[in-house]
């Protein structure tokens, strides 16, 4: 016996779509648990393109999925990672289309001092790997800067004993850029502080410091926690202005220590290190000037006892000079006497040659030459009148032999032959373009059959990754992974929901037959002579 009641209000219940009953578990869930608190471990952490962060908080016996959106990632006090045990607050949701729940967070904060120590550990391991501890990389400092420029706290007392510290041994310029050093605006601030000085010029207004220090006194593991920032670290190693950590006393640590070209144990240490000692490099001078003296002055008398030796190695001048004039009254003694019997000498040879010059030497010369002249004129003219009678003959020759019938004749050969090719021509050309039509409307069939977006015509779309890359199996797309769908007309974006269902077998579409049943002919080329003929 059945029960009647009963099927009458089953029979008359509402019934609900899948819509309205997943959206009415969303809003029920947002009411109960709008504000929720986890301590939990974070797994699959994906930064995506598009800004968020999609992760997985889970523990020894359950896990829940978990999305930052973009606007709330600049907020969280720690970087998301995999492994990192962290505190979140936000509120439970559902995302209708998987019917699955998640929580949207809104802060993140490191569970711990162990949590803290561990990610330090990571993103140190990080750096060393990209080398930015390497020693080889660290930037000299100078010797005696000029310009120092502190990053620090203007109201500390640790400006102060820097100040009084540079000002004690090297007086020198100081620029303070002030910012914070504790709290979550810290690290942005002072690696504003480190770009800014390094975009100062020599010749601005403000002079670009020779070095830099980088200071703050001691606290705990929290309060130094701002500089254990990764992008200060960048913005450390990358300076191009030689920069000095004085973070914390003595035992304190941070990441910017190990990137920073020098660490001081303390901020004093620093302006010590930053600037030598103005009265040691006074004695030093005095020194090394008292030196000088001194060795000038022994090197000078050395050299005064060497030319004192030598000098009396050498000969009296008086003695080398009554030599010379010795030598030279001996040689103008006998220097008019020779000059005289050289005259008498020249004067004899001249009358000798004289006696034997006359005008008839030179006039037998000129007359053979003249006579030999009027020969040679003789014969030059009856050669040139032979010549021009030969050439006179030659040239009746060859006119004889010219006649505008030798240039006619090849003349209209050619005219023949170029209206044979002419008729030849056409019938050849449009062979030409009829295979090359048949040709290009072989290629547009093939074309068409291999056209990509041919099928989404027919209903089918192409499935493709956040990067753009075209999925070819769906075992490699990931649960909750975002795609993006090609349709026809306009892209969808979606999210691959569950696990593929291993019941369902997708067989893959028939491949079409290829238009073309023969081989393509060769492209066709211009008709050149030798297929005239």
């Amino acid at each position: 016996m059945t029960d009647t009641g009963s099927d009458i209000a089953e029979g008359n219940a509402k019934p609900y779509s899948v819509s309205e009953l997943a959206f009415a578990l969303k809003r029920t869930l947002e009411d109960q648990y709008g504000f929720v608190r986890l301590r939990a471990e974070l797994s699959k952490v994906t930064f995506h393109s598009n800004g968020h962060v999609y992760l997985t908080l889970k523990d020894e016996r359950a896990a829940i999925d978990g999305v930052v959106w973009k606007g709330s990632v600049r907020n969280l006090s720690v970087r998301p990672e995999q492994g990192l045990e962290v505190v979140v607050t936000g509120k439970i949701t559902t995302y209708p289309a998987g019917s699955r729940y998640q929580i949207i967070i809104e802060t993140m904060e490191a569970a711990g001092i162990g949590a803290l120590l561990a990610q330090l550990e990571r993103l140190k391991a990080k750096l060393q790997a990209e080398g930015l501890f390497d020693p080889a990389r660290k930037q000299a400092l100078p010797e005696m800067p000029s310009v120092v420029g502190v990053i620090t706290s203007p109201t500390g007392a640790v400006i102060r004993d820097i100040l009084h510290r540079i000002r004690d041994r090297w007086p020198c310029r100081v620029i303070v850029w002030p910012v914070v050093v504790q709290g979550d605006a810290a690290a942005a601030q002072v690696r504003t502080a480190i770009e800014g000085f390094n975009a100062l010029t020599a010749d601005g207004p403000l002079p670009r410091p020779d070095v830099l220090i980088v200071a703050r006194g001691g606290g705990s593991v929290e309060d130094l926690w701002a500089f254990n920032d990764e992008t200060l670290a960048r913005a450390v190693a990358a300076s191009q202005i030689p920069l000095i950590s004085a973070v914390g006393h003595e035992t304190d640590t941070t990441l910017i220590d190990f990137v920073s070209d020098r660490r001081a144990p303390t901020p004093t240490a620093a302006a010590e290190i930053a600037t030598p000692v103005l009265a040691e490099l006074r004695a030093a001078i005095g020194d090394l000037s008292a030196r000088l003296h001194r060795h000038g002055g022994r090197l000078v008398e050395d050299r005064r006892g060497r030319i004192a030796t030598l000098e009396r190695s050498l000969a009296r001048v008086p003695d080398l000079v009554e030599l010379a004039s010795q030598r030279f009254n001996l040689v103008k003694s006998r220097l008019g006497a020779a000059l005289d019997r050289n005259v008498a000498v020249h004067r004899t040879e001249l009358v000798r040659v004289g006696s034997r010059l006359s005008p008839l030497l030179l006039q037998r010369p000129q007359q053979a030459q003249a006579e030999r002249l009027a020969g040679v004129g003789a014969r030059l003219g009856a050669g040139l009148e032979r010549n021009v009678s030969v050439q006179r003959t030659e040239l009746a020759r060859l006119s004889a032999r010219l006649a505008p019938v030798l240039l006619q004749r090849p003349q209209q050969i050619q005219a023949d032959s170029l209206s044979r090719l002419t008729v030849r021509l056409q019938p050849a050309l449009d062979r030409g373009l009829a295979r090359l039509s048949e040709r290009l409307t072989s290629l547009a069939k093939l074309h068409a059959s291999v056209d990509p977006s041919a099928p989404l015509k027919r209903g089918f779309a192409r499935v493709h990754r956040a990067d753009g890359s075209l999925v070819r199996e769906g075992g490699s797309l990931a649960s909750g992974e975002a795609v993006q769908l090609v349709f026809a007309d306009q892209a969808r974006k979606a999210v691959i929901d569950g696990e593929a269902d291993p019941g369902v077998t997708l067989t893959p579409a028939p491949r079409p037959k290829p238009l073309m049943t023969r081989a393509p002919r060769s492209p066709v080329t211009p008709p050149n002579q030798g297929d005239l003929f």
